[in-house]
Parts: C-alpha cells; sequence; structure tokens
C-alpha cells in the first residue's frame, strides 16, 4: 500500500497527492480543478510527451526520428482521447473477457481514435471518419506494429501551407501536429473547469492511473 501511495503519476506528484487533491475536487464547481489539471493533467503530458518530443525536435538530424516523434503523438492521441470521455483500458484476449467490460471500460482503440482525430475541436478542418480511420491503419497501427508506415504515408517536419495531417498528399506534417496538441491542452484547461462532463470524466482516468 504505502509503495503505490508512492508511485508517481504525473511528473513528481504521487497517488497519495491525486488522493489528496481529489477529495477537494467538486463536479460542478471550478474550485481546485486548474490545479487538477496543471499538476497532473499538463505536468503528465509535459513531463511524459511534450519534453521527449521537443528534445527529439530539437536534436534530431531528420533521418528517422520522425517516427519516433510521431508514435509518441500517437500514443498521446489515445491518451487524450480516453481521458476526455474517461475511458479505462482493458486487455481482453477472448470474446468472454470482452463480454464482462464495463461501461467505461475498451479494448480496441480504433473507435477512441477516430473520433478524436474527426473531432471539430482537434483538427480545422477536421477529418472524416474514413480519413481518420486510415490514419489509424496506415500510421498508428503501422508505426506501432512495424515501426514503418504503410499505404504510401509519409512523415514530413512540417510545412507552412498544408494541414498537420494532409490526407490527400498521405503526409504528417509531425511539427505541425504538435502544435495543434499544445493548443489543444490549453484550451482544455479551459473547458475542464467549467464541464461536469469532463470533469467526470477526468476523475475516472486519473482514479485508474494510480491503480498499478
Amino acid at each position: 500500500m504505502k509503495s503505490e501511495c508512492c508511485m508517481k503519476i504525473s511528473g513528481e506528484s504521487t497517488v497519495a497527492d491525486w488522493d489528496a487533491l481529489n477529495k477537494k475536487l467538486t463536479i460542478g464547481m471550478p474550485d481546485n480543478w486548474e490545479l487538477a489539471y496543471k499538476d497532473f493533467f499538463l505536468t503528465r503530458l509535459e513531463t511524459r510527451y511534450f519534453e521527449p518530443i521537443r528534445l527529439l525536435q530539437e536534436n534530431g538530424k531528420k533521418v528517422g526520428e520522425g517516427f519516433a516523434i510521431v508514435a509518441l503523438q500517437c500514443s498521446l492521441i489515445e491518451f487524450l482521447a480516453s481521458t476526455l470521455a474517461g475511458k479505462i483500458y482493458k486487455h481482453c484476449p477472448t470474446v468472454a473477457d470482452r463480454a464482462k467490460l464495463k461501461e467505461h471500460e475498451y479494448y480496441d482503440s480504433n473507435d477512441l481514435f477516430v473520433r478524436f482525430l474527426s473531432s471539430e475541436n482537434l483538427l480545422q478542418p477536421a477529418l472524416s471518419k474514413r480519413q481518420a480511420g486510415k490514419f489509424y491503419k496506415y500510421v498508428r497501427c503501422a508505426l506501432f506494429h512495424e515501426a514503418r508506415t504503410k499505404g504510401g504515408w509519409k512523415i514530413r517536419a512540417k510545412c507552412k501551407s498544408r494541414p498537420p495531417i494532409d490526407v490527400k498528399k498521405r503526409i504528417v506534417y509531425r511539427d505541425n501536429l504538435q502544435m495543434v496538441f499544445e493548443k489543444f491542452a490549453e484550451q482544455y484547461g479551459k473547458d475542464l473547469s467549467h464541464s461536469d462532463k469532463l470533469q467526470r470524466a477526468f476523475r475516472r482516468k486519473f482514479n485508474n492511473l494510480c491503480q498499478e
């Protein structure tokens, strides 16, 4: 029990720190949600995603580090999507296991991934569900399982005149996409203080992150 309380879940913040703050959080009230956002959500993003990505951006030689950056970004997409929905991942190797899933549990990230990428709150213009599905298949899955992209998709550093995910040309501009994530995280912090739905989802997600 002691080791669980000391487990770090966001920077230097531990399970015990979350438990203490969680008791001060009230759904529907703005009090302390800004602190929850900064100390747990944003710090987790900065230390586990944004800072490592910046290191690769600043020290890379454009000889392949884009694959590592986009792989991190794909992992980030699932974390953002599951946090917004308050969804908890469960490994379900059998049909029987899947039948036991509870309301806020999931075993396949495809739906979460596609809904998030096709949301108007992220990309402008938003991807269609079909386009987001292609990104999931040819970029996310290919990177995670084979350390490559498939279907003719390419990764480039940046482009001023193209969208971060150019579906027509099948190019991911990883630096442009990173700016989108950072803007999204900033807006999410503002929304969290005033949205009962986001607050309930946030609490579910971080309560689960505190479990080993």
